[in-house]
Order: structure tokens, then sequence, then C-alpha cells
């Protein structure tokens, strides 16, 4: 009887044949691969940096309903008005009178996406660096929509709506929020998201003096 012969030819030998060596990826491959992989990154790193802004402006916002609690406590004990002190040039100067007696917590006065540094916990800080600008000289008797306090505005000025409020660059001032705008807290209580471009009247009666930070 014959054996059959095997598929390389030689009788007898039924195993596989020789390995086959794996074929390297190329270059063209290589460079494939490594551009999906940044590009993955990229948008990682770009829906993780969203989160983190949408974040920072949430805590800006609660921030500010915490300082206007404060204000709301300040005004109760001084015949409804707001804190005020008479040739101010900073909002830390009045909103500094709101210590220690209506509130001994001055982390809400650092917006957490800007790079201000902390401030000592439960001491006044008149002659020093908070984040949010204030209209200073309200009361509450004044309209619910009237603003009272705010993220750092490019300048103290009255505001038409399409004007600048916030930095449209991320450069200074006004860019707590580099160029993604800002928060608006009206004598209602409430907090408003504005763009760069004001998105909303905001005049200046007489006797409302708008502060903001020390550069």
């Amino acid at each position: 009887m014959k054996r059959r012969a095997s598929s390389d030819g030689n009788p007898g030998n039924s195993g596989p044949g020789p390995a086959q060596p794996r074929r390297a990826f190329s270059l063209i491959e290589l460079l494939v691969v490594l551009a999906i992989m940044i590009i993955l990154a990229t948008m990682l790193s770009s829906h993780l940096s969203v989160n983190h802004r949408r974040s920072a402006l949430a805590l800006c916002r609660q921030n500010l309903q915490e300082i206007f609690l404060a204000v709301t406590i300040y005004a109760g004990d001084n015949q409804g008005a707001y804190p005020l002190l008479q040739a101010a040039r900073t909002s830390a100067a009045p909103l500094s009178r709101l210590l220690p007696r209506c509130t001994t917590e001055t982390a809400i006065f650092i917006c957490p996406s800007s790079s201000d540094p902390p401030l000592p916990e439960g001491e006044p800080f008149a002659q020093r660096r908070i984040s949010y600008a204030y209209y200073m000289g309200r009361n509450t008797n004044k309209l619910a929509d009237d603003a009272v306090l705010s993220d750092w505005q490019v300048n103290n000025l009255p505001k038409q709506a399409g004007q600048p409020l916030f930095s449209a660059d991320g450069k200074t001032p006004g860019n707590n929020h580099q160029k993604d705008g800002g928060n608006l807290l009206l004598g209602s209580g409430v907090v408003q998201f504005s763009r760069p471009a004001a998105s909303r009247e905001l005049p200046l009666p007489p006797g409302i003096t708008l502060l903001n930070p020390r550069p």
C-alpha cells in the first residue's frame, strides 16, 4: 500500500508545513494607528475640558448665591441697605463688611475658575483681591431683575445688550471663565449666564456704582 504524500511533498509527513514569518506593521500603518490615538485623546481632553468649565460655572453660581444670602442678612440689620462704603474703589471694600457677622466663609468670594489666590478664612479682606463685581448702592427695595453681583467685568461702565461684558479673548480684564462668559446675580437671587457680550441691559442709575475686583 502506498503511503499518502503530505502537502509538502514528503511522504509520511502529515504535520503542518513550516511556519510562515509574521508580517510586521508598515510605517504607514503605525502612523495611521498613532493618528487615531491622537484624535481620540484630543476628543477625550476636549470633553473633559468642557465638563470642567461647566462645573466651574455651576460652582461660581453657587458662590454668588451664598454671597447674596450674606448680603440679605446684612440688609436685614441695616434697614434694607446692602453693604455701602463711600469712596470705595474695589468690590472687596464694601463686601468685606459682611465678615464675620453675616458669613465667615471667604472661599465663596473666589471664583473656582479664576487664578485668584484663596483668602484667609473668617477674616475681612478689604485690601485683598476677590473675584466678583458688586453693584454698590442697591437695597431690598430695588427691582428683582436688577444686577447685584457678577463675575469680574471688563470695565465699570453701564452696559447695553450686545456690548462687551466679560472677556472675549480669555485675557484680562473680565476673564474669570476665560472667554466663556460669566454669571450675573439679580436682586431676586436668580443667577443668569451671559456670553462675553451682554445678554441684557445693565444700567447704572443715580446712586449705583459698579465696583470690580482689584486689578
